[in-house]
């Protein structure tokens, strides 16, 4: 299964996103892979800081050509997770194309409400294009939400008008994401009892649930 996190908006934590879900599916015991496509190569700049054995595979594609590599190594991994670049279309699209999962993380802000317009058009396209060989689901999932504040409902009914569902699992705005990135970890490697490992256990979960065919009625 391919994963990609995008959003042309930057600073909705794609990349630390991106790490918790390789990192909470190779624990499961699958065999990951995340794809660097952001030129600024934070996930690769991550895994280079890491002081011991990755537990995941990280590697650094920022082309249009993200949908030829990963058909030659997708029999190699369980699952692929993209790390997709802000205002880069190519490649957005590419990374689009290559998915069975678009996420798109935004904030509980109704500046990432309104300039979700632009990945949501992007992924309607690519969506289109590809509609007689495969078919690609999208979610958004509410990130770096504030406890105990009603802003992320309030941003989950504003997201509605874009028929796009949101995942019910929301991460929160926690010291240990910042923490654990600076060490080359992630927060449920270091502690999966934590609040946030039992959140990016619970959305991983979530997301895997939604990645299954939906049942027609009969």
């Amino acid at each position: 299964m391919i994963i990609s996190v995008l959003n042309q908006k930057g600073g909705v934590g794609k990349t630390t996103l991106s790490i918790h879900i390789a990192s909470t599916l190779a624990l499961a015991g699958k065999s990951s892979l995340l794809i660097d496509a952001d030129v600024q190569r934070s996930a690769m700049d991550w895994a280079a800081s890491r002081e011991i054995e990755p537990i995941f595979n990280v590697v650094g594609i920022s082309t249009n050509s993200i949908h030829k590599e990963v058909r030659l190594m997708g029999d190699k991994y369980d699952f692929i997770i993209i790390d997709g670049p802000p205002r880069i279309y190519d490649v957005a699209k590419s990374a689009i194309a290559a998915s069975d999962i678009v996420l798109i993380p935004l904030q509980p802000s109704p500046y990432d409400v309104w300039s979700a317009k632009e990945v949501v058009d992007l992924v309607n396209e690519v969506k289109e294009t590809l509609s007689t060989y495969k078919s690609i689901k999208a979610a958004f999932v509410i990130n770096r939400k504030i406890p105990n504040t009603v802003i992320g409902r309030d941003v989950e009914e504003a997201l509605q008008h874009y028929n796009i569902p949101v995942l019910k699992t929301h991460l929160y705005q926690r010291v240990i994401y910042a923490e654990t990135a600076a060490r080359g970890t992630s927060a449920i490697e270091e502690d999966p009892e934590s609040m946030a490992g039992k959140e990016v256990k619970k959305l991983v979960e979530e997301l895997l649930r939604f990645s299954k065919p939906t049942k027609s009625a009969s």
